[in-house]
């Protein structure tokens, strides 16, 4: 076997030249974890993203790692049990990406008068929360009064807050946690993974079916450049694009799945000055909107709507902008305007089908996984939180087919398995660095004690500097522009504005590493503006470079 590199040469080299015993099409946050999980299990596992890794939903979340204190009210006690449990398994193995939130809920009502139905309803679901799981991050709910209720959140509402609830939950970067995931599949058990590497067809051999692509047992995937990729397994991971999986599989487009789109806001710091999450009702609407603090930035979302248009470019509208500050304006004293969006994002949940009656909100997150006739395994459904558990029952599947017998092994090795960073994170001072790169942080500070220059902001008002675009580029398969804006770093979702001021220089920092030469800058450039002009038109937003 080729030494495993984290390159993406060396990936496309091994995907013409080696036999695999599974292939996963997908790489987003489940399909990340299912590359780990055979990985791990020493199964020889190669995984192709027909885009960039996490460019779907996989970084377009809430970001939060949480047991979903919603699903308790649709009885989902099994599932919130499970969620709870995952939420720790990710805070022990990847400390550095993955940390204890705390949230706020605040209670508004009449004349001070607190609403005791809905009271004893937040209680008993705080309770149930805890005693399900929650309590396993080392604190329990409490409720607090209003003063203690504005110290976290001082723009609440005064004239309605009567009380409020702390309790405890756990966020992550969604986009690093999935390259993460994918780096530790690669570089400690060496699978292969590449990206921009869209499957085009599946490849099937001899079976009851006949021979050739029309019947038979699928024998791996044919990408578009004409790689042929052979595997004894393959598997579907491709989250929303899964149905377009499964057509190229059986013939016909099936519709197992129901998107639903998801809106996120991005504001500054000081409009809403949270020290913590919260989490505010939406008026005559059975649902509620999170508030997360993010270094000096705020996001506010999400939106849960049925969504018919393109899988690959969602948008936020100019109706989704209305409906959360609406929401979250509702229970401030200080009004959040348009013209105080820094950035949006939209993402599609894959949510398995079910009644056409029923609201996407109340769809169960639970997680589906199935063989087809021709052996390919799919996995849809599921969250953020449970990507690994999702793996491990996916990968269970995969060994039926694997035919290796007792050199695999037969039980996931993920709950204790520490990802790529979370070794001697503890160590490392600067606190930005830590929570992106853990342990690795290391290599960019070598980078910067090399070349100071690269230790310097690489846009305004954020804190990423030039040597972590650098680093995206040499060691975390940055393809393009919109890659080292958007999901090495957060630059687009966080300041849009700034994002494309800094386009240009970041355009030839990254350049100089990956041979691009003028022409090629100058399209890199172009197309990341209109990537960020085509969200800012979308959502109605004022145009770059005229906010007040």
């Amino acid at each position: 076997m080729t030494a495993a590199a984290f390159d993406r040469a060396a990936a496309l080299a091994r995907l013409a030249d080696e036999e695999f015993d599974v292939l996963v099409i997908g790489g987003g946050i489940t399909g990340a974890g299912v590359a780990l999980d055979a990985a791990a299990r020493g199964l020889r596992t190669a995984l192709v993203e027909r885009a960039d890794f996490a460019s779907g939903t996989s970084s377009k979340s809430s970001k939060l790692v949480h047991g979903g204190l919603r699903y308790l009210q649709q009885k989902e006690f099994a599932l919130v049990y499970e969620n709870l449990a995952e939420r720790q398994r990710l805070l022990d193995n990847a400390p550095h990406l993955v940390q204890v939130l705390p949230f706020l809920i605040p209670l508004f009502g009449k004349d001070r008068a607190v609403n005791k139905t809905m009271a004893k309803a937040y209680s008993t679901a705080l309770w149930l929360y805890d005693l399900t799981g929650g309590l396993r991050i080392g604190k329990r709910h409490k409720r607090i009064s209003i003063d203690e209720a504005v110290a976290h959140m001082p723009t609440l509402r005064k004239d309605k807050l009567v009380a409020g609830f702390l309790y405890y939950d756990a966020r992550a970067d969604d986009a690093r946690l999935t390259l993460a995931i994918l780096r530790t599949a690669v570089l400690d058990h060496g699978a292969v993974a590449a990206n921009y590497s869209p499957v085009v067809g599946l490849l099937k051999g001899e079976g009851e079916g006949g021979e050739g692509e029309a019947g038979g047992k699928v024998r791996g995937a044919r990408l578009a450049d004409g790689t042929e990729v052979r595997a004894s397994v393959v598997v579907n991971a491709a989250g929303v694009w899964s149905d377009d999986v499964r057509a190229l599989d059986q013939g016909t487009h099936p519709h197992t799945l129901r998107p639903a789109k998801g809106v996120h806001l991005t504001v500054a710091w000081d409009k809403v000055r949270c020290d913590i999450a919260a989490v505010l009702p939406v008026p005559k609407d059975r649902r509620s909107i999170f508030v997360v603090p993010w270094g000096d930035r705020v996001y506010l979302g999400t939106t849960d709507t049925d969504y018919q248009g393109s899988l690959d470019q969602p948008e936020c509208t100019g109706d989704d902008v209305a409906y959360i500050l609406g929401a979250v304006n509702a229970s401030v004293s200080e009004p959040i305007t348009e013209a105080d969006v820094l950035g949006t994002w939209a993402g599609l949940r894959p949510l398995v089908a079910g009644a056409s009656s029923e609201r996407t909100a109340d769809l169960s997150r639970r997680h589906a996984v199935s063989t087809s006739d021709s052996g390919v395994v799919s996995v849809t459904g599921g969250k953020l939180t449970t990507y690994r558990k999702m793996a491990a029952d996916t990968v269970d599947e995969v060994l039926k087919g694997v035919g290796r017998g007792p050199s695999a092994i037969r039980r996931s090795p993920t709950k204790r398995l520490r990802l790529r960073g979370a070794d001697g994170c503890d160590r490392v001072t600067d606190e930005h660095l830590r929570s992106r790169f853990g342990g690795e942080s290391r290599v960019i500070e070598a980078m910067v004690a090399g070349s100071p220059d690269l230790g310097a902001p690489l846009l305004e008002g954020l804190p990423y500097m030039k040597a972590e675009a650098v680093y995206a580029a040499r060691y975390e398969m940055a393809h393009t522009l919109e890659d080292v804006l958007s999901r090495r770093t957060r630059a687009l979702l966080l300041a849009r504005d700034a994002a494309v001021a800094a386009a240009p220089s970041v355009a030839a920092l990254v350049g100089a590493e990956l041979g691009w030469d003028e022409a090629e800058q100058a399209r890199q450039v172009a197309a990341f503006t209109a990537l960020a002009e085509r969200e800012r038109a979308a959502s109605g937003l004022p145009p770059v470079g005229a906010r007040a």
